[in-house]
């Protein structure tokens, strides 16, 4: 249902008893009721090499494409069309790493030539459109050019966080058949270094694709260099000499439905799932996004404090506030610890930025560190125009502290990695709307969400149910998964037939506002980063003394969730109920990294469980976190229940 439905039908069945002021609700109702027209006056915001003449390509439903006919390279539109302008001078970059006590201005021509020469680089390796690049980095600039170069070549690049193991890592280069890795030395903590190379080395090992290259940035402040690995197959370089000896590669225009990048999301099942966004859709969103969600424009600053291995980096530290000509910073740090829980608001003060986009886990954390906002009282925020949260849901009262500590609108949004931009908001851009604590606002133009239960029936107002959206979802929205067009329409499309299911349960009050209440799969989500509690279980499934085990998200109230694992030893088992958790953290920090924050073990007698044998995770959730619970008939062993009841009592 549109937001224009929702806020026009009849109280008592839907919600509509509130009637909004002009603006956004008109804007909302031509993307529902025009859509071809819609994103086709959207699309003039972009530089294209083949203009679309349609918007929509529903021949292949429910696989949809966005500018089907359309011609443009996404590099292009976020560099060259900006200093051809005559706004080569304005910055486009700034990175900030108190880590390394450093930071660096890029204006967008230093930004342009640096992309040019790593284009050539890859060029030079042998990359040409289509191709895969892994991109394995911290947050460095190198990040940026990296991916920019990738879009400029036409090639396909798959950002992986840098705390994943080697074993997740391998997965990623199998699945996107990687023909060049770009790496670093390591990363920095605030009280560690990560040296990258020897997870590199091992995960080329675990892999059965051959990849051909890889090129290493050389940090001074970690080990390791190009020149003292090797794997066989592979030719290792050094990011600084192949840049010196490149030369400058040209845009390649590319059809806007190839695909842009490949993201990889935690899937039920443990196996990863590549996302997949396209050029041309993709760059149409994230323009219309910056001017129109977060109300930022050519020349303004934004700051989205985040990593570019997951998406919300992709899309608002690289992507969409260059193709808007703002100025982005990469910061290199942490919320606290670098040095202090003033760490924000000394970056907002110094670049005096107008948008701050962060997740609720870095604001609570600062919270926790700095409960009266002491720190933040050193700094100038008046340059602050508004706080957007994502992530996770967004709990009242953090909410409420931001709010009464900023006095500026502090703007809840909700989306995922499939959808690549918010499905969800108070548009900035478009009208100052009231918020409301505990809701992303309305969903955005050219998402038509409703609520169903179980059958696919339209919920009330005030009924919670299954999040869905109506087909065709707008632009910049994954096109499918890689290699497995089948996988994402049965795993996103099947449930109910014409709508994507978000995964996600939820409710809309009577005055339209969506209300996100929590996952309703097995994926958890630890301080922003969603997490397969499928992958875990199958760690912990691999100890000797496991019989069988389940992982639960339990609420936190810094990272939002964490795991827990419930084990269940085999019968003769002989183990010391510490040990064994001592064992099995390093098995999960070993296997998916310490990014999964796996830390708590019981052990109990038996886990609930339907009669097919399916462990009801669901249940124990609701358990574990004091929730009401209802035991399903089909339980078959009851007494199960009552063994975890009891299991957390003593604990």
């Amino acid at each position: 249902m549109s937001v224009t439905e929702h806020l026009q039908a009849p109280a008592g069945t839907t919600p509509g008893e509130v009637t909004l002021p002009g603006a956004f609700a008109a804007v909302a109702e031509r993307a529902t009721s025009d859509p071809e027209g819609f994103w086709l006056d959207a699309a003039q915001a972009i530089d294209w090499d083949v203009y679309p003449t349609s918007a929509l390509d529903d021949s292949a439903a429910p696989l949809y494409r966005w500018f089907p006919d359309a011609r443009l390279n996404t590099s292009y539109n976020a560099l060259d069309r900006h200093v051809l302008a005559g706004r080569g001078e304005t910055t486009a970059l700034i990175y900030d790493s108190p880590v390394v006590a450093k930071s660096k201005r890029y204006s967008y021509s230093q930004l342009l030539q640096k992309v040019e020469l790593c284009a050539g680089m890859l060029a030079e390796a042998g990359v040409v459109a289509g191709d895969r690049v892994v991109i394995y980095l911290p947050m460095i600039p190198q990040a940026v050019v990296a991916m920019l170069a990738c879009a400029r070549l036409g090639a396909v690049h798959s950002v992986v966080f840098g705390g994943f193991a080697a074993k997740e890592l391998a997965a990623r280069l199998d699945d996107a058949g990687a023909k060049v890795i770009i790496t670093a030395s390591g990363g920095i903590e605030p009280s560690r270094v990560v040296e990258y190379l020897p997870t590199i080395v091992e995960a080329l090992a675990l892999s059965s694709h051959t990849v051909t290259t890889v090129v290493v940035k050389d940090r001074p402040e970690v080990a390791g260099s190009a020149a003292e690995y090797s794997s066989p197959g592979t030719e290792w370089l050094d990011w600084h000499e192949r840049m010196l000896a490149a030369e400058p590669h040209a845009p390649v225009s590319v059809a806007a439905t190839d695909p842009l990048y490949i993201l990889y999301t935690s899937g039920t099942t443990g196996s990863p799932k590549g996302v997949v966004r396209d050029n041309g859709g993709h760059a149409v969103a994230m323009t219309w996004s910056m001017k129109n969600i977060y109300g930022v424009h050519a020349g303004e600053v934004m700051w989205t404090a985040s990593d570019v291995g997951w998406v919300v980096g992709h899309s608002y530290i690289v992507y969409g506030p260059l193709l808007a000509g703002a100025t982005t910073v990469l910061y290199e740090g942490k919320p606290v610890g670098t040095p202090d829980a003033g760490a924000f608001w000394r970056v907002v003060s110094d670049y005096r930025v107008k948008t701050l986009f962060t997740s609720p886990t870095a604001l609570r954390s600062i919270r926790k560190a700095d409960p009266h906002a002491h720190l933040a009282k050193k700094y100038d925020l008046t340059c602050l125009d508004a706080l957007f949260l994502a992530g996770e849901r967004l709990d009242p009262d953090t909410w409420t502290w931001a709010t009464a500590l900023l006095e500026k609108p502090v703007i809840d949004h909700w989306w995922q990695t499939e959808t690549g931009w918010a499905i969800a908001a108070s548009p900035y851009g478009i009208e100052r709307l009231p918020l409301r604590a505990g809701s992303p606002s309305f969903p955005s133009p050219g998402y038509n969400v409703e609520i169903v239960d179980d059958a696919g029936r339209r919920m009330n107002a005030m009924q919670e149910g299954h999040i869905v959206i109506r087909l065709p979802l707008p632009p910049g929205t994954l096109s499918t998964l890689w290699r497995g067009d089948q996988r994402y329409i049965d795993g996103y499309l099947s449930a109910f037939p014409g709508f994507y299911l978000t995964g996600d349960s939820g409710f809309f009050d009577r005055d339209g506002y969506l209300f996100v209440m929590g996952r309703t799969d097995d994926i958890i989500n630890v301080a922003g980063h969603r997490l397969s509690t499928g992958s875990m279980e199958q760690v912990l499934a691999q100890h000797p003394s496991v019989a069988e085990c389940a992982v639960i998200g339990l609420h936190d109230a810094i990272k939002g969730q964490k795991p827990a694992g419930y084990v269940v030893l085999k019968s003769g088992a002989d183990i010391e109920e510490r040990v064994l958790a001592l064992e099995l953290v390093a098995m999960v920090r070993n296997q998916i990294g310490a990014v999964a924050a796996f830390k708590e073990v019981t052990v109990v007698a038996s886990l609930p469980k339907t009669r097919s044998g399916k462990i009801l995770r669901k249940t124990m959730r609701q358990i574990i976190n004091g929730e009401e619970y209802v035991v399903p008939p089909t339980i078959d062993n009851v007494e199960a229940i009552a063994v975890i009841v009891a299991t957390l009592a003593t604990n």
